[in-house]
């Protein structure tokens, strides 16, 4: 009787020991590397998948952006922390200014318009304002500025010529000022889901959300990461999926409404793809 109730405890301890190990096993961050210290060494591929290879530099750039150590803060333009910390896995190290200027489609752009300055690609930095009017890297390192001439906005020599990245960083400022959502959406050409690379974003009415990697199982089916900036301006933060444990998002969610993310929601029609020029 004595060794039947010993091994009796043993019994359940045994089976707390395997129901603890199973639990730890469910509840880790296999998608994590808390060492990487870029979006490609940070965020691990889910079982079965793999970074889909393309022929496009940017498509590289993007995917070693750097990251803030493994339980960074997100802070706003003010240096203070945003109030809400629970909906993001990463926060990109790519400094949000001193401006409440640099906000959801803003960030798209900065990552984009930093690869072109950084790449020489000049002629590309070459954006649109809301209201429609071109705005060149190219005019403004000339001393050309966006001025206010009755009730139209056009570009005027008044400044000096300098073409350093000081005077890129007030480019920058002056296009998050006056661009926006429905600007990026007007210029910029859709894509279709089969055509979606790293440094696209989708956007719909008041958002847009950066796709900072995509990865594809055998069958096709991607999976993709997101990041945003919000209001006020913050830093970059790499989405939470709230459907999942993993960080990593169906695309194909992007052809069904609601498509739901932690702090945004788009109704339907559903968020379209967009690629940044």
């Amino acid at each position: 009787m004595k060794y039947r109730f010993i091994w009796f405890v043993l019994s359940i301890m045994l089976s707390w020991a395997m129901a603890e190990d199973c639990l730890a096993q469910d509840s880790e961050q296999t998608w994590l590397n808390a060492s990487g210290m870029t979006v490609e060494t940070r965020f691990v591929p889910p079982q079965g998948y793999e970074r889909v290879k393309y022929d496009d530099p940017y498509t590289d750039y993007v995917r070693n952006l750097p990251m803030l150590p493994d339980g960074a803060p997100i802070l706003i333009y003010t240096g203070e922390l945003k109030p809400i910390q629970t909906n993001h896995v990463g926060v990109l190290d790519i400094d949000v200014g001193d401006r409440d200027l640099q906000q959801c489609s803003d960030a798209a752009q900065r990552i984009r318009t930093d690869y072109l300055f950084q790449t020489e690609q000049y002629d590309k930095i070459n954006y649109q304002f809301v209201n429609g009017m071109k705005f060149s890297w190219n005019q403004y390192k000339q001393g050309y500025r966006a001025v206010r001439e009755g009730k139209k906005t056009v570009m005027k020599k008044i400044g000096k010529a300098n073409h350093s990245l000081e005077s890129f960083r007030n480019y920058q400022k002056s296009l998050f000022m006056y661009a926006g959502v429905s600007s990026v959406m007007k210029e910029s050409p859709e894509l279709t889901l089969a055509d979606v690379h790293p440094g696209d974003a989708i956007a719909g009415t008041g958002h847009l959300i950066i796709i900072l990697d995509v990865v594809e199982n055998a069958q096709g089916k991607k999976k993709v990461l997101l990041a945003q900036s919000y209001i006020p301006a913050q830093q970059i933060e790499v989405l939470k999926n709230p459907m999942s444990e993993s960080p990593w998002y169906d695309a194909d969610l992007f052809e069904s409404c609601p498509f739901v993310t932690p702090e945004w929601t788009y109704d339907c029609p559903f968020p379209k793809i967009y690629r940044l020029l």
